[in-house]
């Protein structure tokens, strides 16, 4: 965890008492503490593995290209820990991925929530379907994200905490999907879907960022970042259907202009 900066005022004060003499005998160079060594354990579903940014190792679809690791070979930890997985969900992150977690790690970042709020079937239902199925696959979403997602959110980063009491908690919410533009190719999705799911984004994020501000832990908002590069726009930063597996998710710009550099205003 980067080591906060001395108070500026203290600082002041010691200079003013060395120059008058006042309260101490000698003025002597203050001492630096060492920087603390960080450990670093990666958490979360696919928007944590890098799908869509590949190429990928083991079945959770890891990729190096993710924020992640991208933060972690600048960085230099005194170690590192990924083990966010495509398709986890919060039961997943308790039941596989909290063992990475000890009383010495330092910095822990997850995404998580979009799969239990069943976000790939809305994305999917509005690909194919009409937009009355789209609607309706959308408003399920949101039910669950107000009703069942918080208490489940609530779970895993209490979970987290017992197993990494003093650790830094940095939640990554998840970008707007879509660039809203008025034509967006002969098979995309209409202005409305794109605009719906887009709505059910912002929700989403602003649930999570709540339980997030509950939990004490920080919440890093990657929309403003993602903006004016998603599906449609002109240098997209996310994957469109044809990606397949990929698709809806970052790419690699997205994940390192996107993602990393959203972690980044929150690690220094």
């Amino acid at each position: 965890m980067p080591l906060r900066p001395l108070a500026r005022a203290a600082v002041a004060l010691a200079v003013t008492l060395g120059a008058t003499g006042v309260g101490i005998g000698a003025a002597t160079a203050p001492a630096h503490a060492a920087p603390a060594a960080v450990h670093y354990v990666a958490l979360g579903d696919s928007f944590s593995s890098g799908v869509g940014a590949g190429p990928y190792e083991t079945t959770c679809l890891r990729s190096d290209r993710s924020y992640a690791p991208l933060w972690a070979a600048a960085n230099a930890p005194a170690s590192f820990r990924f083990v966010a997985c495509g398709g986890a969900v919060t039961d997943d992150v308790l039941d596989n991925q909290l063992s990475a977690l000890d009383a010495g790690t330092t910095m822990v970042t997850i995404t998580i929530g979009g799969n239990d709020a069943g976000f790939a079937d809305v994305v999917l239902s509005c690909r194919l379907g009409s937009e009355s199925s789209c609607a309706s696959a959308v408003d399920r979403a949101e039910r669950f994200a107000t009703t069942e997602l918080p208490g489940r959110l609530d779970t895993t980063y209490a979970a987290i905490r017992q197993r990494a009491p003093d650790a830094q908690l940095i939640v990554l919410g998840y970008p707007r999907l879509f660039d809203e533009v008025r034509y967006c190719g002969l098979f995309s999705m209409s202005l409305t879907k794109r605009s719906i799911i887009n709505d059910a984004a912002d929700l989403l994020a602003d649930v999570t960022a709540a339980r997030a501000s509950a939990a004490g832990a920080t919440f890093v908002d990657t929309r403003p970042q993602f903006a004016g590069h998603g599906v449609c726009a002109g240098s997209p930063w996310i994957n469109d259907f044809s990606a397949l597996i990929a698709a809806y998710h970052p790419n690699a710009a997205g994940y390192r202009d996107g993602y990393l550099a959203a972690l980044n205003t929150v690690t220094g």
